[in-house]
């Protein structure tokens, strides 16, 4: 089948839809590998980041009750830990959205090419098997272009969230340690850093 054929025979409905298919494929790949490799740095840098975190609040809250300082190193965990989990998520509504609707777009571009044939073999009189079998089978091409599209956006949106919760365990595991050491440290009157 040779493309420029293909391309001739097609509308601006199915030129549209192949241009929208496009441009999600190249956005999902774009941030799908940008997403990858951030939140591959995120999970490296989470552990440190946390003490750094609790380090830097540290001369602020040695004054403090013991419950108070728990309270206030339990805050500032909490928020980066919320901060870690908001970059984490960035550009995963663009992968989970291609995913979702690329098969849609894809099928949509096949019925109306399926449409478009039928429509001029209607008008061409001829309803034999090369007649329909050729129009037929390059309108199914969208169908294909949609899941090639959406199959790398599902396999970058699952890897990401894989690297996330990852992340988020670390993260987790480290501020429990964190609260473990400042609750250790009531009787000491000092903050681990």
């Amino acid at each position: 089948m040779d493309f420029a054929a293909y391309w001739q025979y097609t509308d601006v409905v199915t030129k549209f839809l192949f241009f929208s298919l496009l441009a999600l494929s190249i956005a999902s790949w774009i941030t799908g590998i940008l997403r990858i490799y951030q939140s591959s740095q995120l999970k490296d840098k989470v552990a440190s980041g946390l003490e750094h975190a609790v380090g830097a609040e540290s001369q602020n809250i040695v004054s403090l009750q013991s419950s108070e300082r728990k309270t206030v190193v339990e805050q500032v965990l909490l928020k980066e830990i919320g901060r870690y989990r908001f970059e984490g998520e960035k550009g995963l509504a663009i992968l989970g959205t291609t995913a979702a609707i690329a098969p849609f777009i894809g099928l949509f571009g096949t019925v109306w090419g399926i449409f478009h044939a039928l429509h001029s073999i209607g008008e061409s009189g001829q309803a034999g098997l090369s007649q329909v079998a050729g129009p037929v089978g390059e309108a199914l091409i969208m169908t294909g272009l949609g899941l090639a599209v959406a199959i790398p956006a599902v396999i970058f949106y699952n890897i990401a969230m894989r690297i996330n919760r990852k992340t988020l365990f670390i993260a987790n595991d480290t501020a429990y340690g964190l609260l473990g050491s400042t609750a250790k440290s009531e009787n000491h009157n000092e903050i681990p850093r």
